[in-house]
């Protein structure tokens, strides 16, 4: 019987939270995968570790400068990219069989659209490529033939929960939330909240803006935006529960009444693991669900506490470039909240306040997508000032 060739992948975000995940279970599958190209933004000591460990033929990191420095500390063998070109060559490498899009944010759409075109497999982790372009993505998805898997806990969740099932049997799917931080915080001392308090998730460990999204629940309605276009269903048939325990990580419910369920620890390693050995499973380096004594709460989340969330719902109704209007408004209040800028309860002012003032238009190219952002993150900006 002839050895299963390792699988091919390209990592996207490979110094972020996913992205050092996913080399953990790389690392713990010896002859499993291997690594043709990495993309990394500006942690160059750690972008040497990797590549040192994993050999790829192919490194992108985020400016010129940062480039040329690490061209001259590793073998010619090794070719260096930067910024966006450099992510699409490594979205594109010849021979890789997937890609990882874990690039935070929506510099995460470009290269992972290129990916898609170019015919790799995609293990999403980077919602905004939906948020932003769903139907566009998933379109291309089709016509390409490819595979879209996702990472993000709660779709990998739910895409197990469907499996065997007929789409034509759900009710509707859950999404399940921690609640972040601010879950029991009294709403009136909202407003005085520190940065360092909001970026003390309760569960997970992540990076600024996912944390910050957390706290104010933009995380979970931009997850019901990925979840709408990802398995086709329309707003009504996305529901979001709080959860504190983070154990139960969503579910399907389907028109019998049954509910079905994926649970495990937080842990993302799980669901990388399953998006890369996808359809088998692999050992993911995360420990046992010990069900003695395990307690599961779940509560319908309070809209005067996350008023953030109904405005994802808002978005989504709406249709076109509004989803991605509201995910570059956010980015922008959220990078104003961490300078010290905008106080935490203003989130929700500048992202209703951009989506207020939008037109919607349909979204029929990635320059469609880009103008809309664009125009968001210049009228957030301008709202700010207003605002201060």
């Amino acid at each position: 019987m002839m050895e299963k060739r390792p699988k091919v992948l390209a990592i996207l975000g490979s110094t972020g939270s996913i992205g050092r995940n996913a080399l953990e279970v790389v690392r713990a599958n010896p002859g499993k995968f291997s690594v043709a190209a990495l993309a990394a933004g500006n942690n160059i000591e750690l972008v040497k570790e990797q590549v040192r460990e994993f050999g790829p033929s192919f490194v992108s990191v985020a400016t010129k400068e940062a480039a040329d420095g690490l061209r001259a500390a590793l073998p010619r063998s090794v070719k260096v990219g930067y910024g966006v070109d450099g992510a699409i060559q490594a979205a594109t490498i010849e021979g890789a069989e997937m890609v990882l899009s874990a690039i935070s944010g929506a510099a995460g759409l470009v290269p992972t659209m290129a990916a898609i075109e170019a015919g790799k497999d995609i293990a999403l982790a980077n919602k905004e490529t939906l948020v932003l372009a769903g139907p566009l993505v998933m379109e291309e998805v089709a016509r390409r033939a490819v595979k879209l898997l996702p990472v993000d806990s709660e779709h990998s969740a739910v895409f197990q929960s469907l499996a065997g099932h007929r789409n034509s049997d759900i009710k509707r799917i859950i999404l399940t939330a921690s609640g972040g931080p601010f879950l029991n915080t009294p709403i009136e001392a909202l407003q005085t909240v520190t940065v360092a308090e909001a970026l003390k998730h309760p569960r997970w460990k992540m990076g600024k803006r996912i944390s910050i999204d957390s706290a104010t629940l933009v995380n979970k309605g931009l997850e019901v935006i990925e979840a709408s276009y990802l398995f086709g269903l329309p707003p009504s048939k996305i529901s979001v529960v709080i959860h504190p325990q983070s154990v139960v990580h969503s579910m399907v419910e389907y028109i019998d009444g049954s509910i079905v369920a994926q649970m495990s620890n937080p842990d993302m390693k799980g669901p990388i693991a399953y998006a890369l050995s996808y359809p088998e499973r692999i050992d993911a380096g995360t420990p046992p669900l010990d069900l003695f004594g395990l307690t599961l709460e779940f509560t319908a989340p309070d809209l005067k506490r996350f008023p953030c969330l109904g405005l994802s719902y808002d978005a989504l109704t709406m249709g076109g470039t509004a989803t991605a209007v509201l995910n570059a408004a956010d980015e922008v209040a959220v990078e104003m909240f961490l300078k010290g800028l905008l106080p935490f309860t203003e989130i929700y002012r500048v992202l209703s306040g951009v989506l207020s003032r939008h037109s919607p238009a349909p979204v029929r190219s990635v320059e469609d997508v880009l103008e809309a952002d664009a125009w968001a993150r210049d009228e957030a900006r301008g709202l700010i000032k207003c605002l201060n």
